[in-house]
Parts: structure tokens; C-alpha cells; sequence
């Protein structure tokens, strides 16, 4: 470490005992010693040299000295003797000289450099420098003696400003170079634009004079559907991108419409539901093509013929002759021109003619007097219209609830218009109708009814019974609870105490066990009374005393066995339905039923067999072979086909003949 303070010795030390007693030991100054140790060195620049020059690095004294001695030149100590005057004295120097691309190539190498004009106002006259770095070369050519300094100044200014000039021409032409590189790419640009735009105009005059004989042939009345479709389909491959620019579809709509009105003339669409199928088919590829926007567009060209033509056809039809209690010959027009139908149009059929004939039917229907339930003609309709038919279901409720004030559980009627009806309304209107109108009726027969097991009539039990899947099972539970296992037990245990014969009393029991439905059968609260029975049949045969009804409510051991049982059942049940594979059914000798024979016949064909969602006639499904529509009656194994004078029963070849007629027709 640097000895500070060490010059004290030549003095008092005034400043070291100051310092001593302020607590200094040596070392920096501050509380933590930060302050520096060794003094500021001075460090000079050379003479004349700004700040900023060249980034110079200052360097302390004795280097710089040493420096400025190796920068100045040898003493002109026989300099006065030198004959500068004379011709032998001058030295002859080589000048270089370099062209202006050189001096580009150089400018380029030495990099992209700022230059900037300096005006030097120091002296009598201003002068204007490139840079710093000849600031004070005159001065130092004289300190130097140099000849001629301040021409030799002059002219090293005329060569920076002659440089500075080139490279000024050097960016502009450049700058010439791109712009003309610009305009090129720009004029290419404008002749493919002026390229395109002459062959769109030249399309366009074809397209004009195309269309210009369609008009004459038109006015002429040559025009034919025929011609009129070829002919736009040809302007639609040849100018895909001017078809669609132009809007050619509407021009192509507007003359056919009225070529269509004439086709359709006096057609039934409920009669002749085929009619201008394939023609309807040919001109919405060709008004609507692959577009998915134009599809749901009301005002579409497609939608427009549609709506002109084929609407005011099925409007008329379905407002004069068609009555909503058949729905068959709407239905047949919908699933043949389903597809070909626009969204706007089909819900203009929907909204405006069937829900307004199915409205006025329902207002008018009287199920006192009909012989033809209502869901016969209304569920048909149910994918279609959906939830739009919720507005008629408080009127048939409310229908409905009137006629079951005089019902009589014995009347199977019921039933069979009720039942198709739950999953249609909503869980708690149904709950609701059925709660008010049936389950009171129930109640009543169960109370009048009587378990005899000398004479047992079961036909007040089989009315209850056959509402099971209809009830819902919380209150068919409790009605069976009230109702009937409390005269039941009774009965069981009276008879129990007579000394019975103990395999009559376990067929008895068997025999009413097997009357309950399934569903009721899984309820826990079934099968607890069931082992109420079963518990006082047990205490007999062991010669306990058999107790009542009612008093024991211990049955945790019966009542686990049961369910052990109905376990047991239901895996074995599950067991042999698993063990049914497709191929036992295929291959293993068991017979085709009707519905897979039908099926099968309709593949050896290659015909589509599906049914109809919705579609029912006298409680039969609708299927649809191919284009025929067809029922099937498995009991007596036979199948009817639609015809025009109603239901035929026909056989399979005749429904392949059918088929094939239909084809031919369409044609």
C-alpha cells in the first residue's frame, strides 16, 4: 500500500495527527474504508488534440511524453544546410491515382460512413473541412515547414469535396437503379392486371352474347328447360369465376320459372308426389351448386323457383283435399323432396299448411265418438315439427281429462290412447294427467277387489296390472301397497292357520309372484311384502306360530335371501342373453325372423331397408324398402305395401317389381 502521507516527514505532521485522533489507522477514508488509496494521476493529451478525438485513451505523463518525443520529427539541425532551392535536392515522389470505382470499392470496404461538413471560423477566412482530423494541418505544416501548406490544404479540401461528390452521384444512381427495378415489377404487375382484365372482358362479351340468344330463342318460344339448363351449365364450367361474379343463377332462374310454371301446370303434389323430381334435382346442382351459404338464403335463386313453383302447388293441394287425419300423402311428398326442399320452404309447409291442418283437427276431434286414436295421425309428424306441436298438447290433455271422468278401468281403450303418449308429453304433465285420472280408478277396483283362493277371479287385477308401464312406479308401488298386499297377508295368514296344504300355499304364492311385472318385481318395497308372505309361510312350516300381518318387523334374514335370489336371477338371466352371440342366430340353426328376411332380401338387391322414425299404421312400424313403404305383421308373417288404393299385402318379389316400376316411372 502506498505510504500516505509520507512527505510529513519534512513538516509537524499536523495532518496525521488530526487525522489519528478522528480514529484513522491507515488505509482508505470513510467508516468502511471506501475512500480511493492511491492519489489521481494527471493525464494530458497531445498538444492541440480535442476531446473526442479518434477516441483517444489519455495516458499519464511520462508516456505521453515519450509519445509527443517519437511523434516529432529529428531536429532541423542541418536542415540550413540542405540546398532545398536546388533541382538535385528535390526528391522526385510517386503519385498514386486512383478512379472513382476504386475509391467506391474503398468507401465500401472502409464501411457506410457519416459525412458531415465542418466550417472552420477561427481565422481571417472560413474554411470548410470533412472532419476533425485536418483541423490544424496547416499549423502543422508550418511547424513542420512544409512548402506551400496552405495550398497543399486547398487542394487536399478539392480532393475531399471531389470524393464527397462521387459517392453523392454513386447513391443516387443507385437510387436511379431501384426505382427502375420498382417500376419494372410494377409495369409486369399492371400487364398481367390488363391481361386478366382483357380476358374477363372478352368472357363477358361472350357470356353477353350467350345470353343475348337466350333471349331471342325465348321470344321465339323455342326455349326448352333442356337447352336452357345445358347452356348455363356450360357458361358454368367455362367462366366458374364470371358465373359467379355476374350472378348468372338469377338470370338462369328468371327464365326458367316460367318454363317450370308450365311443367307443374295442374300438378298434384299429394297424387303425384314423383312429378319433376329429377328436373327439380338437375336445376338446384346447377342454381345452387356447392354454395352451403346460398342454402339456408330465403332469397337464394334456387329458394325463389321453389318457392314459385313448387309452394303454391302443395298449398293449394294441402288447404283443399288434404286432411290431417291421413297424414300418409304429406308425409310421402316430404321424404321424397326432403332433400331437394330449401329450409325456407320446407318451414313454410311445416308452419303454414300442416300445423294449421293439425290445429284445426285437434280443435275439432272428439275422442268419444273417433275410432282412430289421435297419436295415429299426430306422432307422425313428431320429427319433423318437434317441439313446435308442444302448443296441441294442452288441448288433447284437456280433451283427454274430460273423457276419462266416465272411464271404466275394464275399458282397454284407454290405455291403448294413453300409452303413447308418455314419452311424448313432459314427465310432469304425465304424471299429472295420470295422478288425477287413472290412478283414482285403479284404487277403487283394487278396493272391490277380493283375494279367494277357493275362487279367484283376477280381472279387476289384470285392468290394474296392465297400466303398470304406464303408472309411474312410486305410485303403482303405493296403490299395490294400500290396495291389494294388505288383503293379501291377510288371506295368507287365515289360511296359514287352517292347517293348510303347504304345497297348494307355495303355488298359490308363486302364482301371484309370477303376475307382477318385472319392473315392479326390482322395487324394494315390492319384494319387502312379498317377504312379509314368504316369512309367515316359513314360521308355519317350522311349527312356530305364525305371526300376523303387521306385528313383526324383523325380516332382515327372509328379506336378504330374497334379494339374493332376485340376484341370483337377474346374473343368470344376463348370463344367457350374453351367451346368445350373433353368430348362434346366423349360423346356429335358429330361424330368420320376419323383419331379417325382409332385410336380407333387400341387400340381395342392394335396396336401402330402414324404418320411418314416427311413422305408425294401426299400431304397425313403417318401414321403407327402397322407395316403398311397407309394414310388416310378424304374428301371421305377412307384409303390406302402399299402394295407391291403400295397404296391398304383396310378397318379396312383388315389392322388387315394385321397386323397379317406380325407377321407370321416375325416368
Amino acid at each position: 500500500m502506498v505510504d500516505v502521507g509520507k512527505f510529513e516527514k519534512h513538516t509537524k505532521g499536523i495532518g496525521m495527527k488530526l487525522l489519528e485522533k478522528m480514529g484513522y489507522r491507515g488505509g482508505g477514508l470513510g467508516k468502511n474504508e471506501q475512500g480511493i488509496v492511491t492519489p489521481i494521476e494527471a493525464k494530458l493529451r497531445p498538444k492541440n488534440m480535442g476531446m473526442g478525438f479518434n477516441d483517444y485513451k489519455e495516458t499519464s505523463l511520462p508516456d505521453l511524453k515519450e509519445e509527443e518525443k517519437k511523434s516529432l520529427p529529428p531536429p532541423p539541425a542541418d536542415r540550413a544546410k540542405e540546398k532545398l532551392w536546388s533541382k538535385q535536392a528535390r526528391v522526385k515522389k510517386k503519385t498514386d491515382y486512383i478512379t472513382a470505382k476504386e475509391l467506391l470499392t474503398r468507401k465500401e470496404e472502409q464501411g457506410l460512413e457519416v459525412v458531415q461538413k465542418v466550417f472552420d471560423m477561427r481565422g481571417p477566412q472560413v474554411r470548410v473541412l470533412t472532419n476533425l482530423e485536418n483541423l490544424n494541418a496547416e499549423e502543422k505544416a508550418k511547424e513542420n515547414d512544409v512548402p506551400m501548406p496552405e495550398l497543399q490544404h486547398n487542394i487536399r479540401l478539392i480532393l475531399d469535396l471531389a470524393e464527397l461528390d462521387i459517392q453523392k452521384v454513386d447513391r443516387e444512381l443507385r437510387n436511379e437503379r431501384e426505382t427502375a427495378a420498382a417500376l419494372q415489377i410494377e409495369k409486369e404487375k399492371l400487364q398481367k392486371e390488363a391481361t386478366r382484365q382483357k380476358k374477363q372482358l372478352d368472357d363477358m362479351e361472350e357470356i353477353v352474347f350467350v345470353l343475348d340468344q337466350i333471349g331471342e330463342d325465348n321470344s321465339l318460344g323455342k326455349l326448352t328447360l333442356e337447352t336452357l339448363a345445358n347452356t348455363f351449365n356450360d357458361l358454368k364450367r367455362k367462366y366458374r369465376d364470371d358465373y359467379k361474379l355476374c350472378n348468372l343463377s338469377c338470370i338462369a332462374c328468371s327464365f326458367a320459372v316460367p318454363l317450370f310454371i308450365r311443367v307443374f301446370q295442374g300438378w298434384d303434389p299429394l297424387q303425384n308426389p314423383s312429378h319433376g323430381l329429377e328436373l327439380i334435382s338437375l336445376w338446384k346442382n346447377l342454381l345452387q351448386g356447392q354454395d352451403i351459404f346460398e342454402i339456408s338464403d330465403a332469397a337464394s335463386p334456387y329458394s325463389q323457383l321453389v318457392m314459385e313453383v313448387v309452394f303454391p302447388a302443395v298449398r293449394i293441394s294441402g288447404t283443399n283435399t288434404w286432411q290431417a287425419r291421413d297424414p300418409e300423402p304429406m308425409l310421402r311428398f316430404l321424404d321424397l323432396w326432403e332433400k331437394l326442399l330449401p329450409p325456407s320452404v320446407l318451414h313454410s309447409i311445416l308452419d303454414n299448411i300442416v300445423m294449421h291442418k293439425l290445429t284445426e283437427a285437434v280443435d275439432t276431434w272428439d275422442p268419444r265418438r273417433e275410432t282412430v286414436p289421435i297419436h295415429v295421425w299426430v306422432h307422425p309428424w313428431l320429427p319433423l315439427l318437434g317441439p313446435k306441436l308442444e302448443s296441441l298438447y294442452h288441448t288433447i290433455r284437456f280433451k283427454l281429462g274430460n273423457v276419462l271422468h266416465a272411464w271404466h278401468p275394464s275399458d282397454a281403450s284407454a290405455y291403448t290412447i294413453l300409452s303413447p303418449w308418455k314419452t311424448v308429453f313432459d314427465p310432469a304433465s304425465w304424471e299429472q294427467l295420470i295422478v288425477r285420472y287413472i290412478v283414482p280408478k285403479l284404487i277403487t277396483v283394487l278396493q272391490e277387489f277380493q283375494v279367494n283362493p277357493a275362487d279367484q277371479k283376477l280381472d279387476q287385477f289384470y285392468w290394474v296390472m296392465s297400466w303398470a308401464s304406464a303408472v309411474p312406479v312410486h305410485h303403482m308401488v303405493t296403490l299395490l301397497e294400500v290396495g291389494f298386499f294388505a288383503k293379501w297377508q291377510q288371506v295368507l295368514y287365515h289360511w296359514l292357520c287352517s292347517s293348510p296344504n303347504f304345497e297348494e300355499v307355495t303355488q298359490w304364492y308363486m302364482g301371484w309372484k309370477n303376475l307382477l311385472p318385472q319392473e315392479l318385481l326390482a322395487n324394494e318395497r315390492i319384494r319387502y311384502q312379498l317377504n312379509v308372505g314368504l316369512d309367515m309361510m316359513n314360521q308355519a312350516v317350522e311349527g312356530m306360530e305364525v305371526v300376523q300381518p303387521g306385528l313383526r318387523e324383523n325380516i332382515s334374514f327372509l328379506r336378504a335371501r330374497e334379494q339374493r335370489q332376485f340376484e341370483a336371477a337377474a346374473a343368470a338371466q344376463a348370463q344367457r342373453q350374453a351367451s346368445v352371440t350373433p353368430t348362434d342366430t346366423m349360423g346356429g340353426g335358429l330361424e330368420m325372423s320376419l323383419k331379417e328376411v325382409i332385410e336380407a332380401h333387400a341387400q340381395h338387391h342392394e335396396l336401402l331397408f330402414k324404418p320411418k322414425p314416427g311413422r305408425m299404421y294401426n299400431g304397425h312400424q313403417i318401414y321403407g324398402f327402397g322407395n316403398i313403404s311397407i309394414i310388416m305383421d310378424s304374428l301371421n308373417q305377412k307384409v303390406f305395401a302402399q299402394t295407391e288404393g291403400g295397404w296391398s299385402l304383396v310378397s318379396l318379389d312383388q315389392l322388387v317389381e315394385m321397386q323397379k316400376n317406380f325407377g321407370s316411372k321416375r325416368r
